[in-house]
C-alpha cells in the first residue's frame, strides 16, 4: 500500500491540506493587517487542496477495492 503511487499523492495532499490549515489559524490568531487580507484567499485554498485529497482517498479506496 505504502509503495503505490496513487497512495503517496493522497498522503501528500493531505499533509498539504494540514499544513495551509496550520498557516491559517496562525494567521488568524496574530491577526492584522495580513489576516484581512488573506484569510478568504488561504480558506479557499484549503478547501481546494482538501477536496483534491477527498478525490485522491476516494479514487485509492475504489481502485484498491476492485484490485487495481
Amino acid at each position: 500500500m505504502a509503495n503505490d503511487p496513487l497512495f503517496i499523492m493522497a498522503a501528500i495532499a493531505c499533509l498539504a491540506v494540514l499544513a495551509v490549515l496550520v498557516f491559517g489559524v496562525a494567521t488568524f490568531g496574530r491577526g492584522g493587517d495580513f489576516n484581512r487580507r488573506n484569510a478568504n484567499k488561504i480558506m479557499r485554498l484549503r478547501l481546494l487542496l482538501q477536496f483534491i485529497a477527498v478525490v485522491l482517498i476516494v479514487l485509492f479506496v475504489y481502485l484498491s477495492g476492485r484490485g487495481g
